[in-house]
């Protein structure tokens, strides 16, 4: 099922064109990754789907429905963590995750039923009669999210949630997201971290200068700037490595020596791994440690914006 479908999306803010014809699609249960450097298109984005901001031209549906005309049946089946914290500091926890839960029309003993799953949910059930002013960045974090998830929408987005919060609570959150998504929630979710992109999304989309430059899982998008792979082989003498040698083998670009280290610059599509174990074995060379490495998400995004992510 098609939660999120966006055809030729733009945004304009006078003369700067910040959403650029913008398509993409989300599938039920996908946590889909919107990256991009500041500045690149992907808050605005999110402000339009999430109803906030409006757009110049192009469509989006959730759930098959378009979010102007049906407005109020999206708000209802979606959940948004902002990324500043959206919180009252004068209610308790309790009271906090209440009053966003009664916006989506829920009253009686589901309300409290709904009110005490969601801090539960977020591990805060125990500090529930407490004051948001004494919490940690973190437990505010937690909070926030319990806030956008009590409704039980089936999409949520959550936009930079582990920002400024200490390593704990931001696995927990991870951990959070992980268990909503095994609970049916498809979820947007923008970062400055790579490394939780790597850890969580089925799909990630990068945006730069408003448009959608690249789409897919992580091993297609390290695919689309490499088809080689680095190969790790630490020898105990790597003074017998004839380099020339190695280089004849099909496939094999280039090969380096650090240490006891020899680094191969490899074609992946060739199959050649035989060949280049038999040479070491063949040579009397043994083998300590064999690793094979390919371009992570930060090489990729590096190559395609010529940025880092936090730019």
């Amino acid at each position: 099922m098609q939660i999120v479908k966006i055809q030729g999306l733009t945004k304009k803010f006078g003369d700067l064109i910040a959403v650029d014809n913008v398509s993409l699609e989300i599938e039920q249960g996908e946590i889909y990754s919107l990256l991009g450097p500041n500045g690149a298109g992907k808050s605005t984005i999110i402000n339009i789907i999430s109803g906030l901001l409006k757009m110049n031209k192009g469509e989006v549906e959730i759930l098959g429905k378009n979010i102007i005309k049906h407005s109020n049946y999206v708000k209802k089946n979606m959940g948004i963590v902002p990324q500043d914290i959206a919180i009252y500091e004068d209610l308790t926890a309790y009271e906090n995750v209440k009053f966003f839960t009664t916006l989506y029309g829920i009253k009686g003993e589901e309300l409290k039923r709904k009110t005490t799953e969601a801090l539960e949910f977020v591990g805060l059930n125990d500090k529930s009669d407490k004051f948001p002013k004494s919490f940690s960045g973190g437990m505010k974090r937690r909070l926030n999210i319990a806030c956008a998830i009590a409704h039980r929408p089936k999409l949520i987005i959550m936009d930079e949630p582990t920002v400024g919060i200490d390593p704990q609570s931001r696995n927990h959150i991870l951990e959070s997201v992980r268990k909503l998504n095994k609970l049916g929630c498809t979820i947007i979710y923008t970062t400055h971290y790579m490394e939780e992109v790597e850890a969580i999304s089925t799909k990630i989309g990068i945006i730069d200068h408003g448009k959608l430059i690249a789409e897919g899982n992580k091993e297609e998008l390290k695919a689309i700037v490499t088809d080689r792979q680095a190969i790790y082989i630490t020898v105990n003498d790597s003074e017998k490595v004839n380099i020339n040698e190695l280089k004849k083998i099909n496939g094999v670009v280039d090969v380096t020596v650090d240490g006891n280290v020899v680094e191969i610059d490899n074609k992946k599509e060739i199959n050649n791994w035989d060949k280049i174990i038999t040479y070491f074995y063949s040579n009397s060379i043994p083998v300590k440690n064999i690793e094979s490495k390919v371009p992570n998400l930060e090489t990729v995004f590096l190559t395609l914006t010529g940025r880092k992510l936090r730019d």
